[in-house]
């Protein structure tokens, strides 16, 4: 029961995410579909992970499932009110990367090492190259955290660009894990969309978005009222 879960979950995250970033920024739709976003994705990468035990501790779908779980958290407490409950995520968040990124890197040495393919066709010395690249990114992103548990969150761009990239590479985790692999996408779209290109065209679109939108923040530059950060914290319900 659990697959189908994750399925649709996975669908309905790559669907939202691309709703968040093609709407305007801060207004209804994009605080909404943001937050869906968010849910989504925990309930996907909670889901990849459970399923991914079935094969090992080492089964590559156990880290990426915790990694866009770890990523859609701090993107959601970067826009959230600062509070006790932010920083204690926050503190969590940060020895939850670090761990990955060792986890991965030690993952990464063992497959470059390991001359063979896959069960699904990947050799081990891609598996390996790819996790030095996530460890990477775990790193810069928990030097991020580092900060914010120095110094606190900061306001106006630097904080919106946290926001957006966190969110980008959790929306980039869900789309590659679909757009990667032929048969998936072929369940879904016509032969024409099935091709290389086209799987990859939707992951350039992705980056193209999430860069465009960090040159607008850039250094706290002033943006569009729709745009700037105090537009941007979800609402809260009545008491």
């Amino acid at each position: 029961m659990l697959l189908p879960i994750h399925i649709a979950a996975g669908g309905l995250a790559i669907v939202l995410g691309a709703v968040a970033l093609l709407v305007k920024k801060g207004g209804t739709i994009h605080r909404r579909s943001g937050l869906l976003f968010v849910y989504a994705m925990l309930v996907m990468g909670g889901s990849a992970s459970v399923l991914g035990l079935r094969h090992g501790v080492t089964d590559g779908n156990v880290m990426g499932g915790l990694i866009a779980v770890y990523f859609v958290g701090t993107a959601l407490t970067t826009v959230r009110p600062p509070s006790s409950w932010t920083r204690r995520i926050n503190a969590a968040a940060l020895t939850f990367a670090l761990g990955l990124a060792l986890v991965m890197i030690a993952g990464g040495v063992n497959a470059v090492n390991t001359p063979r393919v896959s069960p699904g066709g990947v050799p081990f010395r891609t598996i390996g190259v790819m996790s030095f690249v996530l460890a990477t990114v775990l790193l810069l992103a928990a030097i991020g955290d580092v900060r914010i548990m120095r110094s606190g969150l900061p306001r106006g761009g630097p904080r919106l660009a946290r926001h957006l990239w966190r969110m980008c590479f959790a929306l980039f985790i869900a789309a590659g894990s679909f757009f990667s692999i032929r048969k998936r996408v072929a369940t879904i779209l016509p032969e024409p969309f099935t091709a290389g290109p086209m799987r990859a065209l939707p992951i350039l679109l992705l980056f193209a978005a999430m860069f465009y939108w960090l040159w607008r923040v850039r250094g706290g530059r002033t943006l569009p009222p729709l745009v700037r950060y105090d537009s941007l914290p979800l609402p809260t319900r009545a008491k």
